[in-house]
């Protein structure tokens, strides 16, 4: 088995510091604790925790699985919008709904993070809405979801509901907050 590497142990771990801490409460030494290497490796692979803060956002909306809102599963829009929202609320679940989703915690702490994180976010945010809005416009057309309103506009309010659920999961430690916000969501969507 390969072994690995300082950068990605480095990686892997800063997650979950990240996520359980906030970019604020995470300093570079509980990163290398977590990752069991020495604090002065860092600076060998990142020149900043925004660096690191920016590649993890990268990694965790790049491992987010949107294959069931493709138009080949079967479902109609809106099952398979909700099959990839329960989805991701049982990924919040597996790492713990006390923590949030990962995006949730980075977007509170971006006014400080600095351009790096701040933009990553926007982008991982902004391209999980496009996907949702190529489903919601195949749902308009069909006649399923409301055309009153565009289908961006449509699929941010469901990106904005459900994660504002699981804000509100985060602070109650509700593990069904983001899918009964969800489920309000999806109903005002059906035409």
């Amino acid at each position: 088995m390969p072994q690995v590497s300082v950068k990605g142990k480095l990686v892997e771990h800063a997650e979950t510091v990240f996520r359980q801490q906030g970019f604020h409460g995470a300093s570079v030494l509980d990163i290398t604790s977590a990752a069991g290497v020495p604090k002065g490796s860092f600076y060998n692979h990142f020149k900043s925790k925004q660096e690191l803060a920016a590649e993890i956002v990268r990694r965790y909306s790049g491992a987010t699985d949107f294959s069931m809102l493709a138009d080949d599963t079967g479902g109609t829009a809106l099952e398979r919008l909700r099959a990839h929202f329960m989805a991701q609320a049982d990924r919040t679940r597996s790492t713990g709904v006390e923590y949030g989703c990962l995006l949730v915690t980075m977007a509170s702490d971006t006014p400080t993070t600095g351009d790096e994180v701040r933009s990553a976010v926007h982008n991982s945010i902004d391209g999980w809405t496009s996907l949702l809005a190529e489903v919601i416009e195949q749902g308009q057309q069909t006649g399923e979801i409301t055309s009153d309103r565009p289908a961006h506009d449509l699929a941010a309010f469901l990106v904005d509901a459900f994660e504002g659920g699981a804000l509100r999961g985060k602070v109650t430690g509700d593990s069904a907050a983001s899918t009964r916000s969800l489920d309000i969501a999806l109903s005002a969507l059906a035409a």
